[in-house]
């Protein structure tokens, strides 16, 4: 043995000598003590129900008996083992009896509509409408600037000062060809 395995306690080694018999060489030192926690958590479960059981039958003291009883619905309750194949054959047998519903939209995956989704337009654009008189005064220098003067255009309504416009665009909305 090690020099630090003389001070430890017997159920430490007996753990250390558990892991060794099962081929486990390399393990942190925290793992004995995590296992003898988990061991004693369970002699403690087991002698409590184990009581209890002897109380119900009128006992004063706790025998092998309900000491077996504790175990034995420990391991019921606490590891279930899974029913027998044939058990599982037969269920899917007639859980595949049942036809799938028919998909009344077609082939293809079902998506949720438009507005649910993330290609909706997530976000809005607040565009200052300029009042008229500015609107006038920006088309009377573009007309002198321009050599061909353009029809005239129709009288713009006044706009309420400090209006806005709302826009929102859909992040998956294709443009025509030569739009900007």
């Amino acid at each position: 043995m090690a020099d630090g395995e003389e001070n430890l306690p017997r159920d430490a080694k007996i753990v250390k000598t558990l892991l060794k018999s099962m081929g486990v060489d390399d393990y942190e030192p925290r793992v004995v003590h995590q296992f003898l926690e988990l061991w004693y958590r369970y002699v403690v479960d087991v002698l409590t129900d184990s009581q209890v059981y002897a109380e119900h039958a009128g006992k004063t003291a706790i025998d092998s008996d309900d000491v077996k009883l504790a175990i034995q619905s420990k391991v019921n309750f606490s590891f279930s083992q899974p029913p027998p194949r044939e058990v599982l054959l037969e269920l899917a047998r007639n859980r595949n009896k049942i036809p799938l519903p028919k998909s009344i939209l077609g082939p293809g995956i079902v998506l949720p509509p438009e507005e649910d989704t993330l290609i909706s337009p997530n976000y809005q654009l607040a565009i200052p409408i300029k009042q008229a008189g500015q609107a006038i005064e920006e088309t009377e220098d573009e007309e002198m600037a321009d050599p061909n003067p353009k029809p005239a255009q129709e009288p713009k309504t006044q706009v309420p000062l400090n209006a806005s416009q709302q826009v929102s665009f859909s992040l998956g909305a294709k443009r025509p060809r030569g739009s900007i």
